[in-house]
């Protein structure tokens, strides 16, 4: 019988989860990026449910994608981004049917399940995080579901990939290369006013304002 080893934590200044901040790099496996169904919920709203309501239902879960479901039948029909609801979908709707936008269902401007452009599990798997970016920017799509596939040949929702998403980790990681470097050029300055000025290096008094101001 094959039974898990445990050991001890040996490090007892262990960082608290979450804190720390997150982005991501280019070279990156693409999965670090992905909404993975496995370990987090995806977010539902059923078709029939007012748009309005819909937009007030991923605000409020903070997301700006959410799967269309059929109820009745507990299945995945169609895929509605906040994009899709504030943009002219639903003027445009309500003038082919000559409504008011407070009557626009979610099922009335959503993308159906079967129109949507998918990415298959084992490709992330093996790709980057600058392949999921360029996929992006050469479709113009803003959400691409990432589905799986049984050896009996049956397809399920396994992750979700946001372009929104992937934008702001890479930005987050300039930021971060951008302050280090910024501090790399500050310490290099400080080292040459120490030189310049080795009294003023001298005084331990001045030590703590330079940490402060560096």
């Amino acid at each position: 019988m094959s039974i898990l080893p445990l050991t001890i934590v040996t490090n007892t200044s262990l960082q608290i989860p979450g804190l720390d901040p997150w982005h991501a790099d280019l070279q990156d496996p693409a999965l670090t990026v992905m909404t993975d169904f496995r370990e987090r919920a995806s977010v539902t709203v059923p078709d029939t449910a007012l748009i309005d309501e819909a937009l007030e239902h991923m605000r409020h879960t903070g997301v700006r994608c959410a799967f269309a479901i059929d109820d009745r039948r507990s299945i995945v029909v169609g895929l509605i981004t906040a994009y899709d609801i504030t943009g002219e979908k639903p003027m445009q709707f309500m003038q082919s049917e000559a409504i008011p936008r407070r009557e626009v269902l979610v099922r009335d401007i959503m993308q159906e399940i079967s129109e949507c452009p998918v990415a298959d599990i084992k490709q992330i798997e093996r790709a980057t995080v600058a392949a999921v970016s360029n996929m992006f920017a050469r479709n113009q799509l803003t959400h691409v579901p990432v589905v799986e596939t049984s050896e009996s040949g049956e397809q399920r929702l396994r992750g979700l990939l946001s372009a929104a998403k992937v934008k702001r980790l890479l930005s987050r990681s300039e930021s971060i290369r951008h302050d280090l470097a910024r501090d790399a050029a500050t310490q290099g300055s400080h080292k040459l006013r120490a030189v310049a000025h080795p009294a003023i290096t001298a005084d331990p008094l001045l030590t703590p304002l330079r940490r402060i101001f560096r």
